[in-house]
């Protein structure tokens, strides 16, 4: 059983993919306007790593959305 932390983790991965999905923006697009490599979306996205808070505020911006937006996982179901 995963710990508290792994599934927020997990959860924020699904959340940054269906932000990124309802704006109709591949991978390569979201990193392009968020300054981060493409793997690092893929690898966030797919729960390969924890983005560091730096990174999620700067893939916020890139998607218009606040950071608390973001980080509001109360409804993403594993």
């Amino acid at each position: 059983m995963k710990n508290d932390y792994g599934m927020i983790s997990n959860k924020i991965s699904k959340k940054v993919k269906l932000e990124r999905n309802k704006r109709d923006l591949s991978q390569q697009e979201l990193a392009l306007r968020a300054g981060v490599d493409k793997n690092t979306i893929w690898k966030i996205e797919s729960g390969q790593v924890s983005p560091t808070i730096a990174t999620l505020e700067k893939i916020a911006q890139a998607l218009d959305i606040d950071f608390a937006t973001l980080t509001d996982v109360t409804k993403v179901d594993l």
